[in-house]
């Protein structure tokens, strides 16, 4: 699919400050032939503390034998268990079919006890990978907790350092938290700093299709390292929306970088650009691009132009309701995020007063369009639930659901496919 940029006005006042949105959409390329894909070099890291017993330690272990029964020979496991203490079930190998026998064979035999080390568990699966770390191979470590980290490493901060340092050095970590006691907010900042995926598991039967959806995702990994460019001319300053981590470099070129994209997979970003003063009819221009590692991506820049005009010709000019309801809708997720910390603090008067503020900003331009107005009214909807504690299993659902719109996921966590 053509990489495609929008712009909601392309109209700015020559006084400066103006703030205009560019939306840009495209979408991954087909997966090669499976004999053709990348290896992939994976580390399944499994929670065996106490609070997993029952249904969830089973199906767990369901899960990462359907998930192992999904490599192929070319590819890399490797299976780690923790409670208080680490124990590598599987050291990295060969996805052999002797080598998934034996490992089916330890993984049947995982139960659940203990306390939760859940970042030494994690780092021991992520050492794993790096041993064998090749540009030929993808290398995602795939954890799965339901707790809290109550042994080791604690702080959600330094877990999040050590994901961003792995990144750098080819690791990506994606999370499942499951049930009501895992923390939300380190497991979704280690996959973000990660270069991952955060999923919310609410019932133990949902293991098995969320691990092996994220693995075949990964199977079909079609874009590394993929990041989305702005060259933007002196003055415009540019920030996304989205929640990606942003890069200027020396020449002043802007990247947003997206992580590894599947096969077919629906890439939209928001980015807010900020203007200077200038002359009427005077222009400025940016340039959007995507990149990746492997250059798979092979899509043709795209340039907007935006024109300085005066405070009459600005406020006249019509809007593409296409990027104002993307806007709307991330701002709309970044208020209810905000507000659910607000919450949390037991703070809720402002809680409700951040989703009023977002949903008074969107009503003043959203007029009569039908989709606008529904995201005023579903914010507004929220009243009623951030005015009171929320139970713990209601909390983890929103900041589920405001963190997948940041992120351009879907409902579920899982990637948009074209």
């Amino acid at each position: 699919m053509t990489l495609k940029v929008q712009a909601d006005r392309t109209l700015v006042r020559t006084t400066g400050r103006s703030v205009r949105y560019a939306l840009l959409s495209f979408a991954a390329p087909d997966a090669p032939r499976a004999s053709a894909r990348q290896p992939l070099s994976v580390a399944f890291v499994i929670d065996r503390s106490g609070s997993m017993g029952g249904s969830k330690i089973n199906l767990a272990r369901d899960a990462v034998v359907q998930a192992l029964k999904m490599l192929n020979a070319s590819d890399r496991f490797a299976v780690v268990s923790y409670d208080e203490q680490v124990d590598v079930l599987v050291p990295s190998t060969l996805a052999t079919s002797e080598a998934v026998r034996n490992a089916i064979i330890q993984v049947q035999h995982l139960q659940a006890r203990g306390s939760t080390d859940l970042g030494g568990g994690w780092l021991k699966g992520c050492e794993q990978l790096a041993g064998f770390i090749d540009q030929q191979q993808i290398a995602r470590c795939l954890l799965l907790s339901d707790g809290l980290a109550n042994h080791g490493i604690t702080e959600p901060g330094e877990l999040a350092r050590h994901a961003a340092e792995l990144r750098e050095r080819g690791v990506t970590t994606s999370t499942i938290g499951l049930g009501v006691d895992f923390d939300e907010r380190l497991l979704e900042g280690l996959s973000r700093a990660g270069a991952g995926h955060f999923y919310f598991v609410e019932t133990p039967v949902q293991i098995p299709d969320c691990l092996t959806s994220e693995l075949g995702e990964a199977l079909q990994v079609v874009a590394r390292d993929a990041a989305v460019t702005v060259r933007a001319a002196d003055g415009i300053t540019v920030e996304t929306l989205n929640r990606f981590s942003l890069d200027t470099n020396a020449d002043g070129q802007v990247s947003i970088r997206l992580g590894d994209l599947a096969s077919r997979q629906e890439v939209s970003l928001v980015l807010r650009l900020t203007f200077p003063t200038g002359k009427e009819g005077e222009a400025r221009r940016a340039v959007f691009g995507v990149t990746d590692a492997q250059n798979a991506i092979n899509e043709p820049d795209a340039e907007i132009a935006w024109t300085f005009a005066d405070h009459r010709a600005n406020d006249r000019q019509s809007r593409n309701a296409v990027v104002d309801l993307a806007v709307a809708q991330l701002y709309a997720a970044q208020a209810q995020a905000e507000a659910l910390e607000l919450n949390r603090a037991g703070r809720f008067e402002e809680a409700i007063a951040r989703l009023e503020r977002a949903a008074l900003r969107i009503e003043q331009y959203a007029g009569n369009d039908r989709l606008l107005r529904a995201v005023v009214v579903q914010l507004r909807e929220r009243h009623e639930v951030y005015a009171m504690p929320m139970s713990a299993m209601r909390s983890k659902s929103e900041h589920f659901a405001s963190a997948n719109a940041a992120s351009m996921r879907g409902s579920d966590g899982k990637a948009r496919r074209r």
